[in-house]
């Protein structure tokens, strides 16, 4: 059996080296083929036939892609102003930003105080916050695409919260 199968394999190896033959036709196309024509001459494939190919580009600036392409963005944030103190007992207030160039498709900002994400992410200007607990944050704003990839981010922006106290005013002591 593995005779029979190796005889077989001898015989279409030999078929695969049989000769090629070019030639050109009266409207000067070239031709290939396993059989012999008129005026046709034999190729010899034992020499390298690896092909090689060089192209030739006029010179550029030394500017990538990438650096070309990318766009610097700057995000400030209006209003709080720094360290702004805030008087509001449920902790509400909002924050409005300004994102120069116009943001990408698909690009959101994100809000964090403190660090902490606290609302999702919109293509809106201006924040709604709540709840936020009274005492000093620290308030920033990122531009990130759908992926999650930070664009830009403003600075950080300190401000205050105040609330009135559970206790009511101090006593003045006699």
């Amino acid at each position: 059996m593995r005779a029979i199968l190796l005889i077989g394999l001898l015989i279409i190896s030999a078929n695969s080296l049989a000769t090629v033959y070019h030639w050109v036709d009266e409207n000067g196309k070239v031709h290939y083929s396993d059989e012999p024509k008129t005026n046709a001459e034999a190729v010899d494939l034992n020499q390298n036939t690896q092909n090689s190919m060089t192209i030739n580009t006029p010179p550029q600036a030394n500017v990538t892609p990438e650096a070309a392409t990318q766009v610097s963005y700057t995000v400030t944030i209006i209003s709080p102003q720094e360290e702004a103190t805030i008087r509001d007992n449920n902790g509400d207030f909002s924050v409005s930003v300004s994102v120069a160039p116009k943001l990408p498709k698909g690009a959101k900002m994100i809000l964090l105080v403190d660090g902490v994400a606290t609302t999702e992410p919109q293509t809106s200007a201006t924040f709604q916050l709540s709840g936020i607990f009274r005492g000093e944050h620290n308030i920033v704003v990122n531009v990130v695409t759908q992926s999650g990839k930070v664009l830009a981010s403003s600075s950080p922006r300190k401000v205050f919260l105040h609330q009135a106290s559970v206790f009511g005013p101090a006593k003045k002591s006699r």
